[in-house]
């Protein structure tokens, strides 16, 4: 994609004809879009949606922790809440059914038909008491008939009123002695022992819905068996208080139980239900319909889950297509249904599986006197529905904040291309600002130097323009520095600045004067030791440099012979200009910035400060790389040599260095010698303490004035030519740029010692560095 965009927007550059200007990239409308883009890649704005992504997803991870915390507790309060009203109104019907059957039973009139109905069944199993034998024969089937009847008319307006729809009479043996079912009578049943004991210990039992065991009414008005039905049940007592019998009213659950637990129902998926010990609802679901779909339930007309499903876990969603294994039988209970069966009460808020396999959140309590279970639950998916939507919510702001910074990272990415596209344009143009390029000096880490002119002007520059590939931010800075230190300066010796700026294609460069000459470096390296009188005269020109530097409170950090070059301008020999003030740093800035980080300079160069303190480097340290320059000139060979980058360092903190006139084998005068030796002292205190201290030093040698004009031009005269060929090769190239001192060395065995030691090195993340 990237390529396809910078196809359909790169434009070659015209080709330009006598009299005719260059069209560059940046004349063009899309040139001038990427111009004005430049603050985007600067700023480097398309970091800023992913730092809002993260700080969008902390805070929004944040918030909805918070959210469902709160949520789970408003949803465990609510679901508390439904189910505490839900049994509570259950617990209270329970009572009044209970005390409305005490209260039939405690009728006198029922409780005197209900005597002599037991003393009749009593008296043909065993003899009749005495208080029985009174009041009834023994034998007397037309009697027992009419109590029964009797019984039924008291009890019919009771029943009536309180919604009972039959009744049944049990002896102390829970034989059914009366009932409005025929078929009840006389028969006793193990259905009914466990509540009828309780009862005949004196208690008052509403059951829990059971299937009939006779034919019986269901609401339809079918007459089947396993009809769901429950009984209140109350005991019956004589004239002396004592239990003779149970007397129990049928209730029909789906009038008023099932009612109760159906107004338990919470949104859409919400329901409560009972279920009795052995996990069977004893309500009915909220589902029935689609409970027959899923099979859970017969396809009946009038099937209901009541007494038919049980409240187990099939292992996964029914209504999503899962279907168990096994059989319903063989599946475990679900958490609801054991914990609550169990006798215990609880909330779950994980979202664990109902009876059809649905996730659900729950609240259970057991019901220790009727032997029941109540549990109010809700899907999982409708109780977290607003933090569903919250997470939506916030994932679509990730998602839309992610693509943006894709986006804009790629539009960055391609923005750039095209940038660095429209800048090759213009170099491959020959045309810079206002500037024509005419033939590559040099090139180094962080810039290229090309020979040319101003358009108007023609006056021969060299200009200097950043690596299209190494613009950043610290080059950019870098380079401005350079520039505005150098205009800063204005002594002769030191390298002029024209112009500085910037092209519609995002070049940086500056124009500064074009020099013909080579560099010290190269001088020494070709024609060997120079002359007192000349060394002298190109020391005293590089102090007049440096003390205007020095006395603006800058320090050059890296003095060496690549960085002095002599010329030959303005119809004078031995020019010397000063140049790379690429390292140059105020001596009045803050201590505790460490710009550098490390250290700063070229080792064969380097005061002993340098490497101990880099961040407390002075005038003096500048003096000491010149005694070093002076010690190269006469002598051909650096201050020290060694093997390694750590060996050379410590000799400049430790090592005595060898005298001049030693190295160099012959006498040399005693005040250049003595000023060289002056400036390598490792103490900067009795180093000379300006530029201009070291001038009038020189200026008392002998041989100060022995190097005269005529024979300076008679050197020009001899190897302009070849001297002309260094700086077109080498030496040009290298002195003006600001990072790209190559490594040379003198010959023969000073070659070897220290060869890659003369590179300019700065610490931390300098650009230099690169």
């Amino acid at each position: 994609m990237i390529d396809w965009l910078l196809r359909l927007f790169r434009i070659r550059p015209a080709t330009s004809t006598a009299g005719q200007g260059h069209l560059t990239f940046g004349a063009t409308s899309v040139g001038r879009t990427i111009s004005r883009t430049g603050l985007l890649l600067k700023k480097q704005l398309w970091i800023w949606p992913i730092i809002a992504f993260v700080i969008l997803a902390t805070v929004g991870f944040g918030i909805r922790i918070a959210i469902e915390r709160t949520m789970k507790a408003n949803l465990k309060s609510e679901l508390e809440t439904v189910l505490n009203i839900e049994c509570a109104m259950l617990e209270t019907w329970l009572k009044v059914q209970e005390s409305n059957a005490q209260s039939m039973a405690n009728d006198q009139q029922v409780r005197d038909v209900v005597a002599k109905i037991d003393a009749i069944y009593q008296s043909q199993n065993a003899p009749l008491t005495t208080e029985a034998a009174e009041a009834v024969p023994a034998t007397n089937p037309a009697l027992l008939n009419q109590l029964l009847a009797q019984l039924g008319q008291e009890l019919a307006p009771g029943m009536s009123v309180h919604n009972f729809t039959g009744y049944i009479l049990a002896d102390k043996q829970q034989k059914i002695l009366a009932s409005s079912n025929t078929e009840l009578i006389g028969r006793t049943f193990p259905e009914y022992e466990k509540f009828l004991s309780r009862v005949l210990e004196g208690e008052v039992i509403v059951t829990s819905p059971v299937a009939s065991v006779v034919l019986l009414k269901d609401e339809r008005g079918r007459v089947r068996t396993g009809v769901p039905t429950m009984l209140v049940v109350a005991p019956i007592r004589d004239s002396n208080l004592q239990v003779i019998g149970a007397i129990g009213f049928r209730i029909r659950p789906e009038r008023d139980f099932t009612r109760i637990l159906q107004l338990g129902r919470l949104g859409e998926t919400g329901e409560t239900y009972a279920i009795n010990k052995e996990g069977l609802l004893v309500s009915n679901s909220r589902f029935d319909d689609k409970l027959i779909l899923l099979g859970l339930i017969p396809d009946l007309e009038g099937s209901q889950s009541i007494l038919t499903v049980s409240a187990r876990d099939p292992g996964g969603d029914l209504t999503r297509g899962y279907r168990p294994q096994v059989r319903r039988a063989e599946l475990p209970l679900t958490k609801a249904a054991e914990s609550v069966i169990a006798g215990g009460s609880g909330v779950s808020l994980e979202g664990v599986n109902d009876y059809r396999g649905v996730p659900a959140v729950s609240a259970w309590q057991w019901l220790p006197k009727y032997e029941i279970g109540i549990i109010t639950k809700v899907d999982y998916e409708e109780a977290y529905r607003p933090l569903s939507i919250l997470q939506i919510a916030f994932f679509s702001i990730f998602a839309l904040l992610a693509l943006s910074s894709v986006a804009i990272f790629i539009f960055t990415l391609v923005v750039t291309r095209l940038q660095r596209e429209a800048q090759k344009a213009a170099i491959e143009a020959k045309h810079l600002g206002q500037y024509r390029l005419e033939e590559r000096l040099g090139a180094g880490a962080m810039g290229i130097v090309y020979r040319g002119h101003h358009a108007m002007l023609r006056r021969p520059t060299a200009i200097k323009m950043l690596h299209v590939e190494k613009v950043n931010e610290a080059s950019i800075e870098r380079f401005e520095r350079e520039v505005q230190i150098t205009c800063k300066l204005n002594n002769p010796n030191t390298v002029a600045i024209y112009d500085y700026g910037r092209t519609p294609e995002g070049v940086f460069y500056y124009a500064m004067e074009y020099l013909d000459g080579i560099d010290l470096q190269v001088l020494v390296n070709r024609y060997g030791p120079q002359p007192e009188g000349r060394v002298i005269h190109i020391l005293k020109s590089i102090c007049g440099s440096l003390y205007e530097a020095h006395s603006l409170g800058l320090v050059h950090r890296d003095m060496k012979p690549a960085n002095v070059m002599i010329n030959r301008r303005g119809g004078q020999s031995d020019v010397v200009k000063v140049l790379d003030f690429g390292l140059v740093r105020a001596l009045d800035e803050a201590k505790s910035s460490r710009e550098q980080g490390g250290l700063t300079g070229t080792p064969l160069y380097m005061p002993p400060e340098a490497i101990q303190t880099p961040d407390l480097v002075d005038a003096r340290s500048d003096l000491y790389a010149v005694g070093a320059i002076g010690y190269f000139l006469i002598t051909g060979q650096p201050v020290f040599q060694a093997s390694s980058l750590v060996e050379l360092c410590q000799l400049h903190v430790d090592a005595q260095p060898e005298l001049p006139s030693k190295r160099l084998g012959k006498t040399i005068s005693v005040e250049l010698e003595s000023a060289i030796m002056a400036c390598l002292e490792k103490s900067r205190a009795k180093r000379p303490q300006t530029a201009r201290d070291l001038a009038t030093l020189l200026d008392r040698c002998a041989t100060s004035r022995s190097w005269t004009i005529e024979e300076a031009d008679a050197w020009w005269g001899r190897h302009e030519r070849s001297a002309a060929s260094d700086a077109s090769g080498t030496a040009s190239s290298a002195s003006q740029s600001a990072d790209t001192s190559a490594s040379r060395s003198a010959p023969g065995a000073s070659r070897t010692a220290s060869s890659g030691f003369d590179q300019t090195i700065a610490g931390g993340n300098d650009p230099a560095n690169s």
